[in-house]
């Protein structure tokens, strides 16, 4: 059981001596970080992300906090203000920041209702024009070019990724991926030369490219909330980086199915494409996997995620 961490004191820095906090509830979802709703005392709300090794479910890697690999766990405040400001920067709805506090606590604005996923789901008619203006914003991001790919607190500080090229990063991911998830399910270790050899196959069909956008890395419907204008904003946003905008949209169309046409975009590399949907289906396999070594509460709804993309990525052998 995590402990419920004493906010009071970042309440009243954030907000004044004349607002107290009333109540705290804790948000499901979060396995990086914890991710509280403060209600205060004039009825308003606020979130809390709360950075500490209690609100982590992930077990420890050795490749945590490599900020010259742009697939190691993204989390902590440093690479949240950064994705914050690089967003704002292009224009982008991202909460605004109520309070920063050392290296582990930001207080953040909230926006209560529905995320955009769940106001598809009950209302279409009123979701799709938000999902346009949401489809505007990711053109955006994609005209944005960065002189090199990685994370946004590596690249915006002048610094580059390790690896040579998106790709060669991406196959280097997800060799690691096939690897985790073959030592935990024996039907990827059976499949695991077949996998790899795809792979390196997909890889070597993709033509050198150095346009390096902006991509959230983890956008599902569920990671935008909506405004009282009705404008989509982008959260859980440490995954913030310059890569392949096919990066992106495979995870899109993994995340929406069907819906997808509703953000699609022209002109994608088909090679990059292919690369980064087998890519993903093995993290979304190893990932969910790990997570489960340690003690994440949901465990069916991760199971389950584990097991479709397994069952996805061996249709793709």
């Amino acid at each position: 059981m995590i402990p419920t961490p004493d906010l009071t004191g970042p309440v009243r820095a954030a907000f004044g001596p004349g607002r107290r906090l009333t109540g705290l509830d804790r948000l499901a979802g979060g396995s990086h970080k914890g991710v509280y709703r403060l209600r205060l005392d004039d009825a308003t709300t606020a979130i809390a992300y709360v950075w500490t090794d209690a609100e982590n479910y992930w077990p420890a890697t050795a490749h945590d906090n490599d900020d010259l690999d742009p697939f190691s766990p993204a989390t902590g405040l440093r690479l949240f203000l950064a994705a914050h400001a690089r967003l704002a920067a292009l224009g982008l709805r991202v909460p605004a920041l109520h309070l920063v506090e050392d290296d582990h606590l930001a207080i953040v604005e909230d926006f209560p209702g529905d995320n955009l996923q769940e106001l598809l789901e009950r209302d279409r008619a009123t979701a799709e024009p938000i999902i346009a203006r949401l489809a505007g914003d990711l053109a955006r991001m994609r005209r944005h070019r960065a002189p090199a790919f990685g994370k946004i607190a590596l690249v915006d500080a002048g610094g580059r990724s390790r690896a040579a090229t998106c790709e060669a990063a991406a196959l280097g991911f997800a060799l690691r991926c096939l690897s985790e998830a073959a030592a935990r399910d024996q039907r990827i270790a059976d499949a695991e030369p077949r996998l790899a050899a795809r792979l390196h196959e997909l890889h070597g069909a993709v033509r050198p490219r150095a346009e390096f956008s902006v991509v959230h890395g983890e956008l599902g419907l569920d990671h935008v909330m909506v405004d009282a204008a009705g404008r989509p904003a982008l959260i859980d946003i440490e995954d913030l980086m310059y890569f392949d905008v096919e990066w992106e949209h495979v995870f899109l169309e993994i995340r929406l199915h069907d819906d997808y046409a509703l953000v699609a975009a022209e002109g994608l590399d088909e090679a990059r494409l292919a690369l980064y949907l087998l890519t993903q289906r093995l993290s979304l396999t190893a990932g969910p996997l790990r997570l489960l070594d340690g003690p994440f509460p949901d465990r069916d709804f991760m199971a389950s995620i584990a097991e479709h993309n397994l069952t996805e990525a061996l249709t793709l052998i």
